[in-house]
């Protein structure tokens, strides 16, 4: 006597429910580890690209003699705005990068704290804060 042998071609609901359980606890474990670590990655790219930024300006002054002023700012690193016969650039390529939050570094010249301040406000773009919107610099 032969059997009928039946296969079986669908998941019940209760084994798909069981699943997207599953997937869900998986995935609240793993969403606030990952928009930690892009927490901790925006803040250190913020502070390489402030180091960057430091080396290509002093370039430029070894080239020109001074620090670019206040009103020039970085665009002296990718055009002449001073006028000197000097100039060597640009100092940094392809153009001057945005803080990683999207928003412009700030340059101090004469700065506060050092011959020029670079700073980050964070997230929020203002100044102060705690946590993602603290302040990134080059004289910490």
């Amino acid at each position: 006597m032969k059997r009928n042998i039946r296969r079986r071609q669908s998941f019940t609901l209760i084994e798909i429910v069981i699943v997207i359980v599953i997937l869900v606890m998986l995935a609240s474990i793993a969403t606030p580890l990952y928009f930690r670590h892009l927490r901790t990655a925006r803040i250190s790219t913020a502070k390489t690209q402030i180091k960057l930024l430091e080396q290509a300006l002093m370039d430029l002054k070894l080239d020109v003699g001074s620090y670019p002023d206040a009103a020039d700012g970085l665009e002296a690193l990718m055009e002449n705005t001073s006028g000197s016969e000097k100039w060597d650039g640009p100092y940094i390529k392809p153009n001057v990068p945005k803080d990683p939050w999207g928003n412009d570094y700030v340059y101090i010249f004469p700065g506060e704290h050092g011959e020029f301040d670079l700073i980050s406000y964070g997230a929020d773009g203002q100044p102060d804060g705690e946590g993602e919107n603290a302040d990134i610099n080059n004289w910490e």
